[in-house]
């Protein structure tokens, strides 16, 4: 008889079909073609019988492959990443992949944790996004030997695939509108720039954009997101350095834009008339915040689809197949914040 609750298994089906799990197991496996019909009818009633599922990992484990894929993420509440996960699961769907989401909330522990777990559950191959990944845990990337693809990252002397914006092209843009605008000071703010080759990017577009005007004034400042004293300090001297000029500034994020604009209110500062705005990332409030603040949109959803297709590929052809990187255009949208 089969165990009275609980989940039920192959031995309680052979049991239930008075055979041996041999038998269930090439009912399952689709060598029914071994079997007696007899047999294979009272294989069929037991299992409808039970309500039997076989275990897809275990089946998958023993046929080599998980169809699971890991994806770490360094801030799950970041907008940025949202958009960018559900372009991935969409991909997982179509494709017939289980996803396994780590978000390891910028904490080096939680990276080398997830790490180890995915190993341990074989998971065919992972998608990183890894702005915020300390040097330990990308260490420990480069070493997992897993098909990977980064998100919007590249890790210097780490040969790997790449998917994300043309952060120079985004940049340069970005600025080009501000100074199409009339503005004749604009300040860069980012979070610490470090070895992150997204923000180092970013930025250089910007200092070359601006060099093609020297008599005009570029500023750069680096301040950490959560931080809101000193970006009050850099937004007071900024203004007042530049007073009686049209004054402009660039957040870096889209985090980053709401505690920009967070310290704005705080000083009195409006943005739009008495200094411009505008931020990487498009934000669900920024249509509805005063003026409306200009942002430049990632195709956050469209990066996550193709990263997950990119690791496909990747798991396909193997580790020695050359390296893909593969960048998209943002899309300025114009608002309040920016316009005359």
């Amino acid at each position: 008889m089969p165990r009275a609750a609980g989940r039920a298994t192959i031995s309680d089906v052979a049991r239930t079909a008075r055979t041996g799990k041999t038998s269930v197991s090439r009912y399952l496996n689709g060598e029914q073609h071994l079997l007696s019909d007899a047999l294979k009818q009272r294989i069929e009633q037991a299992i409808r019988q039970l309500d039997y599922r076989p275990s897809q990992m275990a089946r998958s484990l023993k046929g080599g492959q998980t169809r699971l894929i890991g994806l770490i993420i360094a801030d799950i509440t970041n907008p940025y990443s949202v958009d960018v996960m559900r372009g991935i699961e969409a991909a997982c769907r179509q494709h017939g992949l289980t996803l396994l989401v780590c978000n390891t909330n910028n904490e080096v522990n939680q990276e080398q944790h997830y790490l180890q777990l995915l190993s341990s559950y074989r998971v065919e191959g992972i998608v990183v996004n890894a702005v915020g990944m300390r040097e330990e845990a990308l260490s420990m990337l480069q070493q997992s030997q897993l098909p990977m693809v980064l998100i919007d990252r590249k890790i210097p002397d780490f040969a790997c695939d790449m998917v994300g914006l043309n952060n120079h092209e985004a940049a340069s843009q970005a600025t080009s509108h501000l100074l199409q605008q009339g503005f004749e000071a604009i300040l860069y703010l980012s979070e610490p720039v470090g070895a992150i080759n997204t923000r180092q990017e970013r930025l250089l577009a910007f200092r070359q954009t601006m060099a093609q005007h020297p008599h005009l004034a570029a500023e750069q400042a680096e301040t950490p997101l959560n931080d809101g004293k000193k970006l009050e300090a850099v937004l007071h001297e900024f203004s007042a350095r530049h007073r009686g000029m049209r004054k402009a500034v660039i957040s870096a994020n889209g985090a980053l834009t709401l505690q920009v604009a967070r310290a704005m209110r705080r000083l009195g500062i409006l943005w739009g008339s008495d200094i411009g705005l505008l931020g990487f990332d498009e934000l669900e409030w920024a249509e509805l915040a005063g003026a409306g603040i200009t942002t430049l949109k990632q195709p956050t959803y469209r990066i996550g689809y193709a990263a997950l297709e990119q690791l496909v590929l990747r798991i396909q052809q193997g580790m020695d197949a050359p390296v893909n990187e593969q960048v998209f255009s943002g899309t300025l949208v114009v608002r309040g914040s920016t316009t005359r």
